[in-house]
This record gives structure tokens, sequence and C-alpha cells, in this order.
């Protein structure tokens, strides 16, 4: 991921860093970096609109991201997925802004975009903390920084999974990619809900839970659909929000294809503590409809696998138009 630090008590907030895969992407080296404003990759369609936003954010030390066409050394153009956010010291005074790119111009294929996304999104974490903290040294705030690093690698990637979508004429590639988004918006939220916690270190399941059940039903439009909740808080390590993230995304989202998005019905979301576990129950009444066999069996796949990841237990009973779905993980009280 490429990235760079500048410096804004120096004169005209130079860059004081940026790791080689900046250097790879812009074709400039570090001698010819270093010191200089990022303006250094503007040029003649560069939009003047978007560089005021910036320039704005930038002196009012707020997070900004934007999508920026940016010229490598060579003259060449390419489109910039662009992060920007200010780093505090202790006294909340601005150090140091932190930028990140993601080149999107050679996107050429709905698979390589998937799985582009994919592997940015298993790696970005790693390398973010690890050059935060060497280049930083900062302490106990970087974990925040690290989590809304996180947070804006996911949005970046459900933008570019909206942009293949608005681009493909292909029915079952744009709900496939729509399928994508879904899931990974639900891992959004907990990214959001963890940067936005007093604690990083612990997850509320139910607090997530009844976000994800009305975004998710809300988008249907539909006047005919019930939503009833019985949510208790459970804190859970933060370690394990993102598998119970896809566990509630799934469970309603099988209601959602089994006919709650063609029909309506009702469906109810219950989680509670028991004696050394807790209970996720997701309930619907629906008039069935043929789901579609591919979707049905990637989610069941998905889902099996998040369970097995929590160590957590499914059980399905289905009785005419009725499904009642339980998973029961273990947890510890110390880890509560």
């Amino acid at each position: 991921m490429p990235m760079i630090i500048t410096d804004p008590r120096q004169p005209d907030n130079p860059i004081i860093f940026c790791n080689k895969a900046f250097n790879d992407l812009t074709g400039f080296s570090n001698d010819e970096l270093i010191g200089k404003n990022c303006r250094i990759l503007q040029g003649p369609q560069t939009s003047p609109e978007t560089i005021s936003r910036i320039r704005n954010a930038i002196s009012s030390e707020e997070n900004i991201s934007v999508d920026i066409l940016n010229y490598r050394k060579d003259g060449s153009e390419f489109w910039n997925a662009l992060f920007v956010s200010p780093v505090r010291d202790e006294n909340g005074e601005v150090i140091y802004f932190f930028a990140s790119q993601l080149d999107f111009t050679n996107i050429k294929s709905r698979e390589a975009e998937l799985a582009q996304a994919r592997h940015l999104a298993e790696e970005e974490v790693a390398i973010r903390t690890r050059d935060l903290q060497q280049a930083l040294q900062a302490k106990t705030v970087l974990v925040h920084e690290v989590d809304h690093r996180v947070k804006n690698n996911l949005l970046t990637i459900a933008s570019i999974v909206k942009l293949q979508s608005r681009m493909t004429n292909d029915v079952t590639a744009k709900k496939t990619l729509m399928s994508v988004l879904n899931r990974v918006e639900a891992l959004s939220t907990v990214q959001r809900k963890l940067f936005t916690a007093d604690d990083v270190g612990r997850f509320n399941v139910s607090d997530f839970a009844r976000e994800l059940v009305h975004d998710l039903v809300s988008s249907l439009r539909r006047d005919d659909i019930v939503i009833t909740t019985d949510l208790s808080p459970v804190w859970v390590p933060a370690s394990k929000a993102s598998s119970l993230a896809l566990v509630v995304n799934e469970l309603v989202g099988d209601a959602i294809r089994r006919g709650l998005s063609d029909g309506g019905g009702e469906i109810h979301l219950e989680i509670r503590r028991l004696n050394g576990h807790f209970l996720i129950r997701v309930c619907d009444t629906v008039t069935p409809v043929p789901p579609n066999e591919e979707d049905d069996a990637f989610a069941k796949v998905l889902l099996e696998t998040s369970a097995r990841q929590l160590g957590a237990k499914i059980d399905r009973q289905a009785d005419g138009h009725r499904t009642d779905v339980h998973v029961t993980l273990m947890v510890d009280e110390p880890q509560e």
C-alpha cells in the first residue's frame, strides 16, 4: 500500500517519509520526493475542486478521502483513491499528516478486482501497523489510527465493487458483486463500531446486530416486513468481531433469499447470554421462493466457515414457512 507522511510544522507541509510502494506507483525516488509538497503529483487534468477540498481538509486538520487524477514522473496518468488524516500527539496537536493511496486505474476484470480487494484487506492491516509504528513511534493512539485505516480500506473495497457493479451489464455478475458488497459493508459496520468504541479490545454483538438487521431490511424498501428483536448486551473479544458479523449477516441474508425480499414476512433476531455461552437466534416466517442454488451454497459455506472459526454450533429447524436457526458460542467470563 503506497503511503507518505508529511510535516505540517515545516513550510509548505513537505513529504518527510514515503515507502517503496509509493516510489513504484509514482516513479519518483526518495531524493525527488522528500522535502517536496504532494502537489508534485498534480497535472493538467487534475481537478481544481478536488485539490481545494484536500487543502481545506488539511487546513481544518480533518480526515478526507477523495478520488483524484494524479501524474507519475513520466507524465502518465493514474486514478488515485487517496486517504489523508492528521496524526496528533498526546496534547492533541497535529504533528503529521498520514496519506495512503490506491491505484484503481488498471482493474480490468471482476475476478481481478475481487481478488485484489481480498488481498488488500488481508495484508494492509499488518503493513499499516508496522509502518505507522516504525515511522511515528506512536503509542496507544495508534490503535485507533490503525482501526481507522482498516475502515477506510473497507470503504475503498466497497467503492470498487460498487463501481464495477454499475459498469457491468451482466445481470448475474451484478448480482454477485452486490452480494460481495453486502458482506463487505457488514465488515465495515463492525470496524466502525470498534473504531468508535472506548475499548477497542471488546465488541458488543447485540449493538452491531441491531444495526445490521435494520440496514439489511431497510434496503429492501418493503412495508410488509416485520422486525422484532430481543437483544441483551454481549461483549466478546474484538478478534471475533469479523466472524460474528458474517454469521449474523448470513443468517439474515438467508431469510431474505428464501422469500423475505419477495413476499415480505416476519423476522426475529435474538441475542442473549446463557450459562457459559451466548445464543444468536434468527427466526423467520416467509412464503418460500426457490433460492439461487449457487448463492445458497456459497452462503452456507461462508456461514459454516465463520462458525467453525468461532467454535460455534449451528442448529437449524424448518417447519413449513417457518425457519428457526440457533448459533451457540462459548464465551469465557474473563474475556467478557
